[in-house]
């Protein structure tokens, strides 16, 4: 499994950021909210203690009592304030993070829905789960912790310093004498945490992968014997994990108690210097009020010092994120859409003409191939596997798109096709059939409204479903649980026949729809494919060539080239390459 390594994002990247801020767009009038809040928070905090300093050298010294209680009571009110505003800040921050991340969340899924099945054959499965859930998630940290949180504590440090300085410089200087050692122990410390985030962050990348992918997998798994070759990938991927986050939990238990002594050395030389000046308060004009002030003062400066590398490394990771995240919708590895053709119906002529086709560039699976499907025809196309068979529906679809060529259906080239226009018009069934874990009726219907039960019911008759849909328990509202694991093969098979059906498409699909399924249940298939193909242009790839012996014309693929094209019986008779393959399935059934 190849593991993912990013880098350590960078605080002033100011594309990835200007691109986040047009998330904050639709919100803006909150936003501005919000800046006001904080603006707000940052003059409230150091209020009190210059009413606490006034309330001591006036009204304590002077035993006003009534003065006190004035104060008191203002001192009370500005609390209420100041929790009213921090209330409502807090909120905010974690409302518009929260609105931010659910449209970038539908904005990232709507863009993958929407890549090609190339991108999705190349890229595992527990990366784009991350990227759309875990990376997203911790944007809204950015918008509620990171950019809010930080421009308060700026705000509220450079507020303190301000009166500080003010108040009494000399006092200023001594209380911030260990202010650089602070700040020098904070920068290592934002470093160090910086890289042990990004390694979790590729740590639960690598995991999340590794799960996702040996849990789908795990009959394989179990089938060939690896549960312990497994289990011992997964302690050492688990076991990076640990690694990193431990490496991560150090540095904090580290960084919080030397801030903690530098913070308590600062405020012991303040009390040291203030309190010989308040003995000799008439030379140095130090009172006992500006004391307890700028202890106040120091304590609410420092801390949020101390908590600025996390708010460094939060927007820091938020911005590993959105690069991940921007990375992805940079993708333009997408079916493009500027087909606008929307016919009300086809009558179901499909040609290719000299079409070449590569999943990799120059490796090409198609070469040159030219076919013609008439029609209600009935074309099998058969060959070895990797000859090209599965391509050819692929590209009739636009699942991916061609290199060079045409494809057209009745005369009409396919990229002229609005995409879910010419998909409605081709019912697709596929060998491996996936249900997804809800009823039978969602994955018949993939929760399009228009799609009654009545014509689900008409379309599960027609092919056969209808007697075993009727006997599960709770009929279409049946669970059908996680990738139909409480059918058998052959109606899972039968739930894909009539999801195709429901559309009524002219023209029909099958790859290898009855390979995997036994002689009886392929029997019960067989005859629903009959039914299905009345009336409709069909084009079947099969290696039992059983199946397809009453089809119109076969067409033999071999390396991504055509090599013979004709009825059963004419190919037989010509005695090429379709012929030693009946011949060897004739054998292996003897």
């Amino acid at each position: 499994m190849e593991q993912e390594k990013t880098k350590s994002g960078n605080i002033v990247d100011l594309q990835v950021l200007k691109r986040l801020i047009k998330f904050v767009e639709p919100y803006k009038g909150r936003f501005y909210l919000l800046i006001f809040l904080t603006i707000s928070l940052g003059i409230l905090a150091p209020v009190r203690p210059l009413i606490i300093q006034q309330t001591l050298d006036n009204e304590v010294a002077k035993g006003d009592y009534p003065g006190l209680v004035n104060m008191v009571m203002l001192l009370i009110g500005l609390l209420i304030i100041q929790a009213a505003v921090q209330y409502v800040h807090t909120y905010l921050s974690g409302w518009l993070g929260q609105y931010i991340i659910r449209d970038i969340r539908v904005q990232l899924f709507k863009h993958l829905v929407n890549l090609r099945l190339k991108f999705f054959d190349k890229t595992p499965i527990g990366r784009l789960v991350t990227r759309n859930i875990s990376d997203v998630e911790t944007l809204a940290d950015v918008f509620s912790q990171g950019l809010a949180a930080m421009a308060g504590d700026l705000l509220q440090l450079i507020f303190i310093l301000s009166i500080m300085i003010y108040t009494d410089w000399r006092l200023a200087l001594i209380s911030l004498s260990t202010l650089p050692l602070l700040l020098l122990s904070t920068y290592v410390f934002k470093e160090k945490i910086k890289v042990a985030f990004n390694d979790v962050r590729n740590a639960v990348s690598n995991l999340n992968t590794f799960v996702q992918e040996h849990i789908t997998g795990m009959s394989i798994v179990q089938i060939f014997g690896s549960e312990k070759r497994e289990y011992q990938k997964f302690r050492e991927i688990n076991r990076e994990h640990r690694r990193a986050n431990l490496k991560s939990v150090l540095y904090y238990s580290v960084y919080f108690p030397v801030a903690e002594i530098i913070s308590a050395a600062g405020i012991g030389l303040l009390v040291w210097y203030g309190a010989k000046g308040v003995v000799h308060q008439e030379e140095t004009g130090i009172t006992l009020g500006i004391l307890i002030a700028f202890i106040m003062y120091i304590q609410m400066f420092f801390r949020p010092i101390r908590l600025i590398a996390d708010r460094f490394n939060t927007l820091q990771l938020g911005i590993v994120s959105s690069s991940r995240i921007m990375k992805l919708l940079d993708n333009d590895e997408h079916i493009t859409d500027n087909g606008t053709f929307i016919p009300e119906a086809v009558k179901g002529n499909v040609e290719f003409k000299k079409v070449w086709f590569a999943y990799n560039e120059d490796e090409y699976v198609l070469k040159d191939i030219s076919l013609n499907v008439k029609a209600g025809e009935t074309v099998a196309l058969v060959g070895a596997t990797g000859a090209g068979k599965s391509s050819i529906i692929n590209l009739l679809n636009r699942f991916y798109d061609i290199n060079r060529g045409t494809i057209t259906v009745d005369n009409n080239d396919i990229k002229d096709f609005d995409l879910t226009g010419l998909r409605s018009k081709i019912g697709v069934v596929l060998q491996d059939v996936f249900l997804f874990s809800n009823t039978i009726k969602e994955n018949i219907t993939l929760g399009n409204p228009a799609i009654t039960e009545e014509e689900i019911m008409r379309a599960a008759k027609l092919v056969g479903a209808k007697k075993f849909i009727e006997r599960l328990p709770g009929g279409l509202e049946y669970n059908v649980m996680e990738r139909g694991s409480t059918l058998s093969v052959g109606q899972r098979q039968l739930i894909s026949f009539v999801r195709a059906m429901v559309y009524d498409p002219k023209i029909l699909v099958l790859d290898e729809a009855t390979s995997s399924v036994d002689t009886e249940t392929e029997e019960m298939i067989q005859k629903a494919i009959d039914k299905m193909m009345k009336g409709r242009t069909a084009i079947v790839i099969a290696h039992r060539l059983s199946t397809i012996q009453q089809a119109d014309k076969i067409i033999v693929l071999d390396k991504g080239e055509i090599k013979e094209t004709g009825t059963h019986e004419e190919l037989l008779d010509h005695d090429g390459y379709y012929a030693q393959l009946h011949n060897m399935q004739y054998k292996e059934i003897v």
